[in-house]
C-alpha cells in the first residue's frame, strides 16, 4: 500500500540534464528537510559526467555516488537482448528502453546502502521512462516511496510545465546548466546509443537537421568512399572479439561505435508507438549495436535450424516489447531469456561485415557449427534421394488437393 508520509532520504536518478538539475533544489522546496542523494551511472555518456558532482552539489545535492557500470550494461543488458535479436517495431534497437532498468536496479541498492526511503527520476508523464523506472523500483523493493515530480501537481504549480519553463526555472534559481532555449533537443546517450527527441524532430512532415542533431555518426553523404571490414567473433551469441582482438563486452561496442559512426552507420528515423498510447519521433545513432545485430543474425542464419529460428523471430518481438515497455525484471522476460540463451548455445563463429555508405552488410559467416552443407545446397542432384520429394510434396499439398475436389472454390 502507498505510504503517503513524505519521504526523509531520496536517492535520485541524475543525469546533470535539464531536468535532473531542475529538480533537485526543487525537492528542497517540495519537501523541507528532505536529504538527497544524487546518484549517476557511467553508461558510455563520453564527457557528460566530466564536473558531474560539482554540478550535483551545486544544484543541491547532499550526497553524490557515481558508479561505473559500463561493463555491466553491456554483459548482462545489451548482450542478453541481443542475443534475443530483439528490436522493437522493425527499427529501434531499444537503447534507452534497455538502460532503465539498470540505472533503477543500482538506485535501489544504493537507497539501500544510504538508508534512503525513496527513490526518484526526472522522467515526464508522457513518455516511456517513468514506466521503466517505476516498475523497476516496485519489482525490487516495493517498500520505496517512488518520487515523480513531473506527475507531482505542485510542479505544474510552480510553473514547471515544458523544457522552456524549466530552462527559466534554472536560470532564476542559478542552476548551471547548458540547455537553452535555442538549442532544444533533449538527448540520451549511453555506450549502445543515443537518441534525439525536440525540435523539428517532433514533427513527421519534417526532415531532421542531422548536421545538429547527430553526435557520434557522420550524415551518410560525409561517410568514406571506401569500404571498411570488420570481423565480430562469437561464442554463444556473445560478441567476444573485434578483427581477431579479444576485449570486454563495453569494449567491443564502444570499438564498434567508433568504426561504424566513422561510415554513417546505424542513424535511424522512427515514429514509435509509445507504451502510454501516444506516437513519437525521435532520430537514434546506434552504430556499434547495428553492426554486432547484423553480424548475430547472419550467425543464427547458419546456425539455428529452420523451426527453432522462425519461432524464435516471433519470440523476440514481444521480448522486445518487454524491454520498451520497462519489464526487464517480469517473469516472462526471465523465461524467455531462458529460450533465447539456448537457441543461442551454438550460435559461435566469425562474421565479416562491410561497411559503407550507411550500410552495415554480413559478407562471411564461418562456424564450426554451422548447419550449412554445400553438397546439399548445390544444384547438383547428390547428396539425399531426390526422388522423395515427388511424395513429400504429394502429401505436403494434399489438404489443398482434397478441399479441391470436396468444395470446389472458385478462383
Amino acid at each position: 500500500m502507498a505510504n503517503n508520509a513524505d519521504p526523509k532520504k531520496i536517492v535520485l536518478a541524475y543525469s546533470g540534464g535539464l531536468d535532473t538539475s531542475v529538480i533537485l533544489p526543487w525537492l528542497k522546496d517540495r519537501y523541507p528537510g528532505v536529504k538527497l542523494v544524487a546518484f549517476a551511472a557511467e553508461l558510455g555518456q563520453g564527457d557528460e559526467l566530466s564536473g558531474i558532482e560539482k554540478k550535483a552539489y551545486a544544484s543541491g545535492a547532499d550526497e553524490v555516488i557515481v558508479k561505473d557500470l559500463r561493463e555491466e550494461f553491456a554483459r548482462d543488458y545489451c548482450y542478453p537482448m541481443l542475443r534475443a535479436h530483439a528490436i522493437y517495431e522493425d527499427d529501434y534497437l531499444l537503447g534507452t528502453s534497455i538502460a532503465r532498468p539498470l540505472i533503477a536496479k543500482h538506485q535501489v541498492l544504493v537507497a539501500k546502502q544510504t538508508g534512503a526511503d525513496a527513490v526518484g527520476h526526472g522522467a515526464t508523464g508522457k513518455g516511456n521512462d517513468q514506466v521503466r523506472f517505476e516498475l523497476t523500483y516496485q519489482a525490487l523493493n516495493p517498500k520505496l516511496k517512488i518520487i515523480s515530480p513531473w506527475k507531482d501537481p505542485k510542479f505544474i504549480e510552480d510553473g514547471l510545465t515544458d523544457r522552456e519553463t524549466a530552462i527559466d526555472y534554472a536560470k532564476l534559481h542559478k542552476i548551471p546548466i547548458t540547455a537553452s532555449k535555442k538549442k532544444i533537443y533533449s538527448q540520451d546517450r549511453n555506450l549502445w546509443h543515443i537518441s534525439h527527441e525536440g525540435a523539428e524532430i517532433e514533427n513527421p512532415a519534417s526532415e531532421p537537421n542531422w548536421k545538429a542533431c547527430l553526435t557520434t555518426v557522420v550524415p551518410v553523404e560525409k561517410a568514406p568512399n571506401k569500404a571498411e571490414y570488420v570481423t565480430v567473433e562469437f561464442k554463444a551469441g556473445n560478441p567476444v572479439a573485434v578483427n581477431g582482438k579479444k576485449l570486454k563486452a563495453h569494449e567491443i561496442v564502444a570499438t564498434l561505435n567508433t568504426i561504424g559512426g566513422k561510415h554513417g552507420v546505424g542513424v535511424d528515423l522512427l515514429t514509435e508507438n509509445r507504451l502510454i498510447g501516444m506516437k513519437s519521433r525521435g532520430v537514434y545513432e546506434t552504430p556499434g549495436g547495428t553492426i554486432l545485430y547484423e553480424a548475430h543474425k547472419s550467425m543464427q542464419q547458419l546456425c539455428i535450424e529452420r523451426d527453432t529460428q522462425h519461432f524464435a523471430r516471433q519470440l523476440a518481438q514481444r521480448y522486445a516489447e518487454l524491454v520498451y515497455y520497462g519489464q526487464w525484471f517480469h517473469p516472462l522476460r526471465e523465461a524467455m531469456q531462458s529460450f533465447f540463451d539456448t537457441v543461442n548455445k551454438h550460435v559461435t563463429g566469425t562474421v565479416k561485415v562491410k561497411l559503407y555508405k550507411g550500410s552495415a552488410m554480413a559478407v562471411e559467416t564461418n562456424s564450426p557449427s554451422g548447419l550449412y552443407d554445400l553438397q546439399l545446397a548445390s544444384f547438383a542432384m547428390s547428396g539425399y534421394d531426390i526422388t522423395a520429394a515427388r511424395g513429400f510434396i504429394d502429401l505436403f499439398g494434399l489438404p489443398n488437393q482434397v478441399r479441391s475436389m470436396k468444395q470446389k472454390p472458385k478462383y
